[in-house]
């Protein structure tokens, strides 16, 4: 029994990390593309009515996606960036959607929107920093 709930606590290990690190490649080229990348991101939030201040949005976008991403990886304040990362999701899911995008312009963000709110319940891990250094918490 031992063998087997270390095999899964690997695999969520090795899925975190997996999972997390594709974020933050996702996230780095919009930190880095500046204030015309994180306007056109960030006008995204139209959908739901926020239309000020577009550039300030793409960046929170860019930020969660990146630094989130990272933190996900490391299991790191886990399950509050699991909840920013299911909000970031449900807007590209949203816009997706709005614009009448098929599935397969949409599945990606899904898949993840599905990731990150099962997350929010498994929580980090057995090897997570929060495990490590914040064990109330994780």
């Amino acid at each position: 029994m031992r063998r087997k709930n270390n095999l899964l606590h690997v695999g969520w290990t090795i899925l975190r990390v997996g999972i997390g690190f594709t974020i933050f490649l996702h996230g780095l080229p919009k930190i880095l593309g500046g204030e015309e990348v994180w306007t056109m991101v960030g006008s995204n939030m139209a959908i739901f009515g926020i239309t000020f201040a577009p550039a300030f949005w793409g960046l929170v976008a860019a930020l969660t996606e990146a630094v989130g991403g990272l933190l996900f990886a490391l299991g790191l304040f886990f399950r509050p960036v699991a909840v920013l990362l299911t909000g970031t999701m449900i807007v590209a899911m949203a816009t997706h959607l709005a614009a009448g995008d098929q599935f397969m312009q949409y599945g990606h963000a899904l898949d993840l929107l599905i990731v990150f709110v099962a997350s929010i319940l498994i929580g980090p891990g057995r090897y997570s920093l929060d495990a490590r250094f914040l064990p109330r918490i994780s």
